[in-house]
């Protein structure tokens, strides 16, 4: 059981590391905020309560997902 526990929190914090590195990204590509503004605004900019949010869900979801995909082969 700990093993299945370890293994979630691990993929989904690898899910969320990359959802945060794809919105930071944003943030010196797309709109070019972050180059005028500097690091600690695009920061406080991407590290929102809303982020967090959607990033556990989506975590979460993606660790289903795969776990179905995982069992089906």
């Amino acid at each position: 059981m700990k093993k299945k526990v370890l293994r979630a929190v691990i993929e989904m914090g690898f899910i969320i590391f990359l959802f945060y590195a794809n919105l930071l990204m944003g943030e010196y590509e797309r709109s070019g905020a972050g180059q005028r503004r500097g690091f600690v605004w695009a920061m406080e900019e991407v590290l929102t309560p809303h982020n967090f949010i959607i990033a556990l869900v989506s975590s979460f979801l993606g660790y289903i997902i795969f776990e179905f995909l995982r069992e089906r082969t």
